[in-house]
């Protein structure tokens, strides 16, 4: 189950996964396309080993979609795995700058949009589900990142 972390990181369980929505400077949202799975999605995965949160996420975001992301992250999600009692969260970040994207990773590249065309693509290929929950919570977070900016 999904549910809103209003800027905070949970403490009551182990976070194993981390995920983002990166916000490019002209203010577009950036996901990548899953090949395997044929969807669209955050960028990010599960932290490995001895990794802390903010390496496993810089790790991933190179990794999937070929960013370095600003250092301030906002937890805005967390879905709960009961299988696992185990955390993913999502934050969001703005996107400090483009590297080249490493191949032989489950993504093909990042999309870049806005939060309506996210969403309405998401519709299309999946339905309404976690990730329209997730762009919903995200939205007034996204907003309040554009305006600090100006």
């Amino acid at each position: 189950m999904l549910r809103p972390l209003n800027g905070t990181f949970p403490t009551d369980k182990k976070i194993a996964g981390i995920h983002s929505i990166p916000i490019a400077e002209d203010g577009s949202i950036i996901m990548v396309w899953d090949k395997n799975d044929n969807t669209l999605t955050t960028v990010g995965g599960r932290i490995e080993g001895n990794e802390d949160i903010e390496s496993a996420l810089n790790r991933e975001t190179v990794e999937e979609a070929g960013l370095i992301l600003k250092t301030e992250r906002i937890p805005i999600a967390a879905w709960f795995w009961e299988s696992t009692d185990t955390y993913t969260v999502f934050v969001m970040a703005r996107v400090e700058k483009y590297v080249p994207m490493p191949e032989g990773f489950e993504t093909t590249g990042r999309v870049s949009m806005n939060i309506e065309t996210a969403r309405q693509m998401i519709m299309k290929l999946e339905g309404a589900g976690m990730r329209i929950d997730l762009l919903n919570m995200a939205e007034p977070v996204y907003k309040e990142l554009l305006h600090k900016e100006r």
